[in-house]
């Protein structure tokens, strides 16, 4: 992981699917652990949610608040 990721999850948008349109930081957590389960996607998204996940996971959300506010 590099800085720049965290930046990103604040600021991408869920390319596709039920949640397209939707920042990856704001996945519900039943979604990021879907793709946990069944496969995350290939290149930056994947990773991206990949991230996403695990910050869910350990609850860690609160940690991107300070990106959220520099936008």
């Amino acid at each position: 992981m590099n800085p720049e990721d965290l930046l990103l999850l604040v600021t991408r948008e869920m390319p596709y699917g039920k949640y397209k349109g939707r920042l990856l930081a704001d996945l519900p957590g039943h979604y990021l652990n879907w793709f946990a389960r069944e496969g995350f996607p290939k290149g930056e998204i994947g990773r991206l949610l990949m991230l996403m996940q695990e910050i869910d996971h350990n609850g860690l959300k609160p940690l991107l608040e300070p990106l959220r506010k520099k936008r």
